[in-house]
């Protein structure tokens, strides 16, 4: 979830895809990145370690939970290991919905992510849950009487406390039918000194949304009601993931699943 700031403001989405290794951002885009990285170095490792999550995440929700439906709010550009792509590759017929506030995410979206039946990109703000989960082409693709994986990857810590975004998430947990998934990526202040927070913070003011990484323990709550699928709320480089030399020294971002019962 992100708000248009258009090509001269850094844009949240297309700094993750710089950092990403994609195309699609600007210059303004770029020179952030490189503030944000003399700040915190491992911030790139963190960001491909999240995608590569996020695309294990959906693996174990469509390959072993058995979904078909999956909704990705906050989905920005198009980037490698698209959820969608992994999902239909394992089960063709997965139905997927790919949801962001931003039109020029939007438009991406559906000019590369929606080519056939059964995927659809809508405008939706994570601020607003009911106008997403009632939008029509959601319903036309998404039965919520059936589960679903609701996909928040590396969007809550955009949401300062004033915009709710525990009972945001709390509404979308009711939504879920059972046998539903939550996966949730976050970025965390465990391991980043006070000074560190307040650079990043303070960066994130010029861009198109605010960075608000949270405590471990402010983002396990994003889990509460839900039953946390082994191995639990941890480093995303390291969720489900065969142990590899080079992992981050540090933990910056984590991430988890939780399934409703």
């Amino acid at each position: 979830m992100i708000h248009n700031g258009g090509p001269r403001r850094p844009n949240v989405s297309r700094i993750y895809d710089h950092m990403l290794g994609g195309k699609d951002n600007y210059e303004d885009d770029r020179r952030f990145t490189e503030a944000l990285l003399a700040v915190m170095p491992d911030a790139q490792a963190a960001a491909r370690a999240n995608r590569n999550f996020l695309a294990r995440a959906v693996r174990f929700a469509v390959g072993e939970a058995g979904i078909r439906q999956l909704i990705d709010i906050g989905t920005g550009l198009p980037a490698i290991s698209d959820p969608g792509e992994v999902a239909r590759e394992l089960a063709p017929g997965t139905r997927v919905v790919y949801a962001d506030n931003d039109p020029v995410v939007l438009a991406h979206a559906r000019a590369l992510r929606c080519a056939g039946p059964g995927v659809c990109a809508i405008q939706g703000d994570l601020r607003d849950p009911p106008g997403i989960l009632r939008h029509p082409d959601l319903r036309a693709q998404i039965d919520l009487r059936q589960p679903a994986a609701i996909l928040l990857t590396a969007v809550l810590h955009f949401l300062p406390d004033e915009d709710e975004p525990y009972r945001l998430v709390n509404m979308l947990k009711a939504a879920m039918a059972p046998g539903s998934l939550l996966v949730i990526s976050h970025a965390t202040t465990d391991n980043l000194s006070s000074d560190a927070v307040k650079q990043i913070e303070e960066l994130y003011a010029q861009a198109t949304a605010p960075a608000v990484p949270r405590a471990f323990a402010e983002i396990a709550r994003f889990f509460d009601g839900v039953e946390l699928v082994s191995p639990g709320l941890t480093d995303v480089a390291c969720w489900r993931a065969d142990p590899l030399p080079g992992l981050p020294v540090r933990t910056i971002v984590v991430g988890g699943v939780g399934r409703k019962v």
